[in-house]
C-alpha cells in the first residue's frame, strides 16, 4: 500500500480507529497537548539563545565565531536526524524522542557554564544532536498516530507553539540576559524538560510505539549512520574553513566538501539536487527555504546591536512578530479550503521570504527606521509558514508507513545541511568584510563601521530565496508513481 492509499484512519496497538473530533478531541487531546509541549520547549530555546547570543559572543571573545554558534548545532543534528529515522522505523519514535530531549537539555547546560567560545559552541553541538533526534521522532509520531486528514492541523499547532516564545522569548531573555547575565537564559530552560515529558511519553508509548505492520523491527541500516557521520564530519571541516580565512584552510574545506557531497547524494531521496518532481522537489524545497531564512535571521539581532544601537531586548523583539504571522500562516494552509491552491500559496510563500530578506538591511541606512525590519520578518515568516507546514504535509502524504522515519530523516537532513552551509558560506562573507570587528561597537551600543559585512550576508540568501520559489513549481509528482517508487 503506498502513502497515497493509506486509510483514513489512525493505528493503535495495531487496530485502527476512526478519527474521533480533530486534534484536541478525545481521542487525541492529550497526544496532541504532549507534543506541542515538546515544540514549546524547542521554540522557546530558538527564540530566547538567538536574543542572548551577541551577549554571550561578545563575553566570551568570540564575536568572529558567531555563526558557529548556530551552525554547530545544525551539524550534530545531521547524525541525530539519521539516528532518529532509523530508531524510528525499528523501535519507534518513543527512544529516539526521549533521548533527544535529555541531550537537548544537557548541551543548554555545557553552553550556560561556558567559559570560552568553543565550549559554548561543544554545548549548542550537543543540543543539535538532541533537536536532530526529537523532530525526526515528532515527525514519525504525527505519521503513525493522527491521520491524514489531521495532519495539517496538527503542523499548524507546532506552527502555533511558536507564537507565545516568539513574543515572549525575546522579551523574558532580553530583560534576563540584561539584568542577571546571559548564562541564566541557557540555564534556565532545561527546567521546561519535564512537562514535555510527561505528558508526550505515555501517549507515543501507546499510539506510535514499534515498528509499523510486523513483530519483526527492520535491520539497521549502518550504513546510512556512516553516512550521516561523514556528512556531519564534512560539515564541520567547511565550518571551520569558513571561518579560518588563511590560505591553509583550503584544505579542510575540500575535505569537508568531499565527504558531504557523496554522503548528502545518499542520504537524499534521488534526483532531490536537481528538483526532480515529488518527492525529491519537496526535500529540495525544505533545505533552501530554511537555510536562506535562517541564514539571513541569524544575523538580524546582531545587526541592530551592533549597527543601530538597539539593546538585546528590543533587537531579539524585533523579530517577535514573526511568530503571530507564521502560526496564521500555518493555520492558513492546514484548512481542507487551500489544498487544491497548496503548491500557489508555496511560491507566494518564497517570494515573501525573498523580499523580507532583501528589505532587513536597509536598516543599515541611518535615514530606515529600525521598525522595517520587524514589519518585514512578519511577512517573511508569513512565507515560511506557508511553506515550512505544507512540505511536512507534502512528505508524509508520498511516504509510505515503513518509510516514515528515513523520508522524515531526509526532509530534515536537507533543512539542517543547507542551513550549516549557508551559514558557513555568510559567516565567512561576515568575517572577510571585518564582521568580527563588530563586537566592540556591541559592547558600546553605537553604529558599527562594517555595514558591507551585514550587506554581503542578506543579499545572496534572497538570490536562494528566489530559487526556493522555482522549486515550488516541481511539487506535483509524475502520474501514477508510488510514493515508496522514488524514495531511494
Amino acid at each position: 500500500m503506498t502513502a497515497v492509499e493509506q486509510p483514513d484512519r489512525a493505528v493503535v496497538d495495531g487496530v485502527a480507529e476512526p478519527d474521533e473530533g480533530g486534534v484536541l478531541g478525545r481521542a487525541y487531546r492529550a497526544l496532541s497537548v504532549g507534543v506541542v509541549s515538546v515544540v514549546l520547549l524547542i521554540a522557546f530555546e530558538a527564540t530566547a539563545v538567538g536574543t542572548a547570543m551577541p551577549v554571550a559572543a561578545r563575553e566570551l571573545h568570540g564575536v568572529a565565531l558567531y555563526a558557529f554558534a548556530f551552525s554547530g548545532y545544525f551539524t550534530t543534528s545531521l547524525t541525530g536526524m539519521v539516528l532518529a529515522g532509523q530508531w524510528a522505523d525499528r523501535r519507534g519514535p518513543l527512544g529516539a524522542l526521549t533521548a533527544g530531549i535529555g541531550a537537548f537539555a544537557g548541551g543548554l547546560v555545557v553552553s550556560g557554564t561556558a567559559q570560552v567560545m568553543w565550549v559554548f559552541i561543544l554545548g549548542r553541538a550537543v543540543q543539535g544532536l538532541g533537536g536532530g533526534l526529537v523532530i525526526v521522532a515528532l515527525y514519525v509520531v504525527v505519521g503513525r498516530a493522527y491521520s491524514e486528514r489531521l495532519r495539517p492541523a496538527i503542523m499548524a499547532a507546532f506552527a502555533a507553539a511558536w507564537v507565545v516564545p516568539s513574543v515572549v522569548g525575546p522579551l523574558a531573555s532580553g530583560a534576563v540576559t540584561e539584568h542577571l547575565g546571559w548564562r541564566w537564559v541557557f540555564l534556565g530552560i532545561p527546567v521546561l524538560v519535564v512537562l514535555p515529558l510527561g505528558l508526550a511519553l505515555p501517549q507515543i508509548r501507546r499510539r506510535a510505539g514499534g515498528p509499523v505492520g510486523t513483530r519483526d523491527a527492520p535491520s539497521l541500516d549502518r550504513r546510512r549512520i556512516r553516512l550521516a557521520l561523514a556528512v556531519s564530519v564534512g560539515a564541520g571541516l567547511l565550518q571551520y574553513a569558513a571561518q579560518d580565512l588563511r590560505p591553509v584552510s583550503v584544505l579542510p574545506g575540500l575535505a569537508g566538501a568531499a565527504l558531504i557531497v557523496p554522503a548528502a547524494l545518499r542520504l537524499l531521496p534521488r534526483g532531490t539536487y536537481r528538483a526532480a518532481r515529488g518527492l525529491p522537489a519537496v526535500v529540495l524545497l525544505r533545505g533552501v527555504s530554511a537555510g536562506s531564512f535562517v541564514a539571513a535571521e541569524s544575523f538580524v539581532p546582531l545587526m541592530l546591536v551592533t549597527q543601530r544601537g538597539l539593546s538585546p531586548t528590543l533587537a531579539g523583539f524585533s523579530l517577535a512578530a514573526g511568530g503571530a504571522t507564521w502560526a496564521l500562516a500555518s493555520w492558513v494552509q492546514s484548512r481542507p479550503a487551500t489544498a487544491p491552491y497548496r503548491e500557489r500559496l508555496m511560491t507566494l510563500g518564497m517570494l515573501l521570504v525573498a523580499g523580507a530578506i532583501v528589505a532587513a538591511p536597509s536598516v543599515l541606512l541611518p535615514a530606515v527606521p529600525v521598525w522595517v525590519v520587524a514589519v518585514a520578518w512578519g511577512f517573511g515568516c508569513f512565507g515560511m509558514g506557508l511553506v515550512i507546514g505544507s512540505t511536512s504535509v507534502l512528505l508524509l502524504r508520498l511516504s509510505a508507513p515503513e518509510e516514515a522515519g528515513a523520508n522524515s530523516a531526509a526532509l530534515q537532513i536537507s533543512d539542517a545541511l543547507s542551513n550549516v552551509v549557508l551559514l558557513s558560506a555568510a559567516g565567512a562573507a561576515f568575517a572577510a568584510l571585518g564582521g568580527g570587528g563588530t563586537a566592540a561597537s556591541a559592547a558600546a551600543h553605537v553604529t558599527g563601521s562594517h555595514p558591507a559585512a551585514f550587506a554581503v550576508v542578506f543579499l545572496p540568501m534572497a538570490g536562494v530565496a528566489l530559487v526556493g520559489a522555482w522549486v515550488t513549481t516541481r511539487l506535483r509528482e509524475p502520474e501514477g508513481t508510488a510514493a515508496h517508487e522514488k524514495t531511494r
